[in-house]
């Protein structure tokens, strides 16, 4: 079994469906499953996914495919050859190549995983060395 994604023009995702390995035969003859699903179901654009890719790591430690498991919305961008979010999060917020995902241009606070912060676009656009708010109780 494996996922494939199904693209729009833009190579938006629009669907994600279950179907054949990549390495399955129809009538003993090899398919291009990608191609076949393309064609067969009347999309722009169709790519195989894995499940178990996520930024850029391979959960069960094998060779990460295409950055990340696609999503209704994510984009597929052809140049690199992988799934990422269309659009980041919040303006000025960068591509990390490393994970495909996008992130904040200044690092997390260090007690980030312990404490809850949310970014504040106005902080940032005032002063580009802050935007991490840390959520204090009343």
């Amino acid at each position: 079994m494996a996922h494939y994604a199904l693209l729009d023009e833009n190579n938006i995702v629009t669907q994600v469906i279950t179907g054949k390995n990549e390495d399955e035969q129809r009538d003993g003859v090899d398919v291009d499953w990608e191609e076949w699903y393309k064609d067969f179901l009347g999309v722009a654009g169709c790519k195989r996914t894995s499940i178990n890719t996520i930024q850029n790591v391979h959960t069960q430690g094998k060779t990460p495919f295409r950055g990340n498991y696609a999503g209704i919305g994510m984009k597929y961008d052809s140049t690199n050859d992988v799934f990422v979010t269309a659009e980041p999060p919040f303006p000025g917020w960068v591509m990390d190549t490393d994970i495909w995902e996008y992130k904040s241009p200044i690092d997390k606070p260090a007690d980030f995983d312990s404490k809850p912060y949310y970014w504040d676009v106005d902080a940032y656009a005032a002063d580009n060395t802050t935007g991490w708010v840390e959520i204090v109780p009343e």
